[in-house]
């Protein structure tokens, strides 16, 4: 492969910036603190989730189906607050980030699948816009991963060639799809390996 100097990062958001939105352990928390059946709300979750992150209904419609189909003695918005506040920042990585940023002038492109009102949450709470450049998020795109069209595109979107990209995800399959269009990637599993691994693609931090 032709190794092109490295103009750009794609970074999922979940399970590298910040935990992960909605993820299963999230939902178990949610059961328990709620006292809701969790098989049945998996089984619900299961059924309408790739509509919800492609932002094809509002939080209120998902919560709608997967919670409030019965009755319930807590509302909608406490169940919100309660989704709203799992989300917390691994501030190594984003400090990391915004130190590769600024030393190499890269441009940063969040890859994400997330639903549009939890994305819009954490990109505030979190101040991400202050340095990601664009945000292909599956909610603004309709478009989820491992779907090869969400890369193509944040290549598109970036005004980038993919030979130019380091994309840091933590789940491998998604790093294999990028791979197929010739996106370098590194599975993130801790902080120290992916500065390594970032090290040897060229990106030091000085």
């Amino acid at each position: 492969m032709n190794k092109k100097k490295i103009t750009t990062l794609f970074l999922d958001i979940g399970g590298v910036l910040l935990s992960n939105g909605w993820g299963h352990n999230f939902r178990r928390l949610a059961a328990e603190k709620f006292h809701i059946d969790e098989k049945e709300m998996e089984e619900r979750h299961g059924i309408m989730f790739a509509t919800y992150e492609e932002g094809k209904i509002t939080l209120n419609e998902y919560l709608e189906r997967v919670i409030f189909f019965k009755q319930r003695d807590f509302t909608a918005d406490h169940f919100k607050d309660f989704m709203f506040s799992l989300s917390t920042p691994d501030l190594e990585m984003i400090s990391l980030i915004k130190k590769l940023k600024v030393q190499y002038g890269l441009k940063i492109v969040a890859v994400s699948n997330e639903a549009r009102e939890l994305n819009a949450h954490r990109i505030h709470a979190f101040k991400l816009n202050s340095f990601i450049d664009f945000f292909v998020s599956s909610c603004y795109v309709h478009l989820r991963k491992p779907d090869e069209a969400i890369f193509r595109m944040a290549l598109d979107v970036a005004r980038v060639q993919s030979e130019q990209v380091v994309y840091i995800e933590d789940t491998e399959l998604f790093i294999e799809v990028a791979a197929d269009l010739g996106i370098r990637g590194i599975q993130h599993k801790k902080f120290s390996s992916t500065v390594k691994a970032l090290a040897a693609m060229g990106l030091n931090i000085g």
